[in-house]
């Protein structure tokens, strides 16, 4: 009993004065809060999710675009042409705004539509989202961060929700054992399982990033942490993730090291591994990480890059961010716009060579002006006009596709900012959606 004591008393001593200094921490804030007449982040979180808790009804109305944002996410609907936005932040020099709303995007109409559907998460930025054919189609949530208007106050996510696309409406899904609080993760799709890598914790007075695996069964809806064996990659946010048959890949990202007491920097890492399930194993949570040899183009270190799979051996890769930190108090970023290819099955780089050009908003009125007098005036032909206009229309799309076949990939852009990269070699099409 002495022995137990003493480690209690020793346990107490070392924990003093980390309390106090977090109580003072504590303090300070809220005053601080209290002036700029901000509530407690917490409070605001559960206020809002009670809220959406009370919606009944689905309300759907078509809008311009979406307000300006980043850190959103953009998926593909599983079954019909369109795209699904939700969430981000926009920051305007002085405040931080978060956003929960969600967006359809018809790529046949160019058409957005705002979506209030019942029950619908907080709002939050830097997660994570991947969509399923299950039900009817369903889209999947997990982690995220939100803000306060002045940052002082940030609120990361450990949530995991299904919004439910056949029958419009959110569910929040209540599963122990899942990973802990975290924006800046990546999360896959993977033969009925969901995928969690990484990611980072960051309060203003602590900082932790991530190389931890979680996987959701969709089926049992339970969640598992992989053991991992082999040659770990470093804890990171902000890489790639994606999966190849029995595999997963994963490139680059970003984390900080502690250089001394109280400073941190920046790393961007350009590494790559593989990770799969070890042969003789029968349970599913023993993984070993593979690093790997990447060839191919040398491109600019970087973290941020979005990617999605075209082929099962071919993925795409756009833009980026490398941050240059010449002190601790200025931040100078360098952003890309350069299209690469990954080949998976050799892991080597190629830059993609694009024809073309962004069309000013001048331009395309004027064309979308002509284009519907053209349509006026095809209405009123006859018949036989009609018929020959019909026969003329269809050569020349035939023409079309067979030119395509020997074209370089060309882009364009809507009115929208959706810019649409169609890959001639295998008739696939890439839309990068950009707000400005």
């Amino acid at each position: 009993m002495g022995k137990k004591d003493k480690n209690k008393k020793k346990i107490s001593g070392s924990l003093k004065t980390a309390m106090k200094t977090e109580k003072k921490l504590s303090a300070k804030q809220k005053k601080e809060l209290a002036a700029l007449g901000e509530e407690d982040i917490e409070k605001v979180v559960a206020e809002i999710e009670q809220e959406e808790a009370r919606r009944q009804r689905v309300i759907e109305a078509v809008v311009e675009s979406p307000s300006r944002r980043v850190n959103f996410t953009l998926v593909a609907h599983p079954f019909k042409d369109e795209l699904i936005m939700f969430g981000g932040e926009f920051h305007d020099g002085q405040k931080t705004t978060v956003y929960g709303d969600m967006f359809s995007y018809n790529l046949n109409k160019k058409e957005w539509v705002v979506i209030k559907a019942p029950g619908a998460p907080p709002p939050r930025c830097g997660h994570q989202a991947v969509v399923t054919s299950t039900n009817k189609g369903e889209m999947w949530i997990f982690g995220g961060e939100f803000s306060s208007p002045s940052e002082l106050q940030f609120y990361h996510y450990k949530d995991l929700w299904v919004y439910r696309i056949g029958e419009k409406k959110w569910e929040k899904i209540v599963a122990p054992g899942g990973p802990s609080s975290r924006s800046g993760h990546r999360m896959v799709h993977m033969k009925k399982k969901l995928v969690v890598f990484g990611g980072f914790y960051d309060n203003l007075r602590e900082c932790k990033y991530y190389n931890d695996v979680h996987i959701f069964n969709l089926e049992t809806y339970t969640w598992h942490k992989i053991e991992c064996t082999g040659n770990l990659p470093a804890p990171r946010s902000g890489c790639i993730m994606l999966p190849i048959s029995e595999k997963l890949l994963v490139y680059g990202g970003y984390s900080k090291e502690k250089v001394k007491t109280g400073v941190e920097k920046g790393q961007i890492h350009t590494d790559m591994f593989l990770l799969s399930s070890e042969k003789n194993d029968q349970t599913g949570r023993k993984w070993k990480w593979v690093l790997t040899k990447q060839t191919g183009l040398r491109f600019s270190p970087r973290c941020g890059m979005t990617a999605v799979l075209v082929q099962p051996h071919i993925a795409y890769t756009f833009g980026g961010v490398f941050d240059n930190i010449d002190d601790e108090e200025e931040l100078q970023g360098t952003f890309y716009n350069d299209l690469l290819s990954l080949d998976l099955e050799k892991l080597q780089w190629h830059e993609v060579t694009l024809t073309g050009k962004k069309e000013t908003s001048v331009q395309r009125k004027k064309e979308k002006v002509q284009k519907e007098e053209e349509m006026h005036v095809d209405k009123c032909n006859i018949d036989e006009d009609k018929k020959n206009s019909d026969i003329c229309e269809n050569s020349s799309i035939e023409t079309s596709s067979s030119n395509i076949a020997t074209q370089p990939p060309v882009t364009y852009t809507d009115d929208d900012d959706i810019f649409t990269v169609r890959f001639s070699d295998y008739f696939h099409v890439l839309y990068i959606f950009l707000l400005i």
